[in-house]
């Protein structure tokens, strides 16, 4: 599937090393002012080149809107954009024509549909993410309408890890550092860590923690399409994502119900929870506190030294991996994390607004 929304949906198209990257959206309400700017800032966070840190391939990926705009607002109907791709080098992938690179979707997308494209991943590329994070900026100018608020941040990278939760950090101290964290002297542990490991030929991982705020309560299903478990999905589907997990996750299996539920209080006739351990949602459904998730990553598979692996007949050789590659995805994969977040949040508000008359 390339498609993903029940109301509001993104159908994405294009490769890595192909002419471009694009996508329609559909269900994108009426009279929506579209400021370009925003939308072009959202994909310039996610642009490659744009650090150190990151791959240095050169791309301007700039949108380039082809219908549903009409006089600087949205007119209902489907909006298709394409961004064009720059600045290939496709012969740095000539070595990987026969080989199978480790950890990576080369293997199972020939046995799946038994063709390939070897340059750069082709249709599995993160280069994909461009469409999502132009449909995420789309949703996003609709959520400010709606008065919704999230964002994303980087708060691990390998052992490196932010004390406390989301609470203790001010999200405009995200975009001040390149490595996107909210505490200048953990970003700066962060930034050279993955400097190290990038002089290495290696690889780090980490995770990314989304906030969602001003939620109106009654969001999502109560059985097969809960709120969280869509979130789980459409975080899930970005490359390199391994985790999901959202309010008090994993480290609630060590709990006891006595010290994690979220009781119930009454101020002034408005009902909100104690603590927030739920992660705002219950039962599938919003319940109108901060909504709170982290993702993990793995790190890079493809390694700038000898690895060893096998050809398409199975024969073991050593890969010699070469081209243009990030050390760790953290950084340019926060704003793929909002964006998901957006879309996802988007759809739900709409599909909340069919269940009463």
């Amino acid at each position: 599937m390339n498609t993903i929304g029940n109301l509001f949906t993104l159908t994405s198209f294009g490769e890595s090393h192909g002419p471009a990257i694009g996508g329609v959206v559909d269900g994108m309400p009426a009279g929506i002012s579209v400021d370009m700017d925003f939308i072009q800032h959202e994909l310039d966070r996610r642009r490659p080149g744009q650090s150190a840190l990151v791959t240095p391939r050169r791309e301007s990926d700039r949108v380039e809107f082809l219908s549903g705009i009409f006089e600087g607002k949205t007119t209902g109907a489907p909006i298709g954009f394409v961004v064009w791709n720059e600045n290939q080098h496709s012969s740095d992938y000539d070595n990987m024509r026969e080989l199978f690179r480790p950890s990576h979707a080369d293997y199972t997308y020939t046995r799946k549909y038994g063709v390939r494209d070897h340059r750069g991943g082709g249709r599995s590329s993160a280069r994909e993410t461009i469409a999502r994070c132009v449909a995420g900026a789309l949703a996003k100018l609709v959520l400010k309408q709606l008065g919704i608020e999230l964002w994303a941040y980087t708060s691990q990278v390998g052992e490196l890890s932010l004390p406390g939760d989301y609470r203790d950090y001010d999200p405009a101290e995200i975009e001040r550092n390149a490595v996107r964290c909210p505490d200048a002297g953990m970003a700066r542990q962060m930034e050279q860590l993955i400097a190290e490991v990038k002089s290495q030929g290696d690889t780090v991982g980490g995770v990314i923690t989304g906030v969602i705020r001003h939620v109106p309560v009654g969001l999502g299903e109560p059985v097969f399409n809960k709120l969280h478990a869509a979130l789980g999905s459409a975080m899930l589907s970005i490359n390199a994502a391994k985790g999901f997990e959202y309010g008090m996750g994993f480290a609630g299996a060590k709990c006891r119900g006595s010290q994690v539920n979220d009781v119930f209080e009454s101020h002034d006739g408005h009902i909100a929870t104690r603590t927030n351990y739920s992660g705002g949602i219950q039962g599938g459904i919003s319940n109108g506190e901060d909504i709170y998730f982290r993702v993990a990553f793995k790190p890079v598979a493809t390694l700038l030294r000898d690895i060893e692996t096998v050809d398409v007949q199975g024969n073991p050789t050593v890969l010699k991996a070469k081209g243009r590659h990030d050390p760790c995805v953290l950084p340019r994969a926060v704003p793929v994390v909002e964006a998901m977040a957006a879309m996802v949040m988007l759809d739900y508000y709409l599909l909340a607004q069919s269940h009463k008359l």
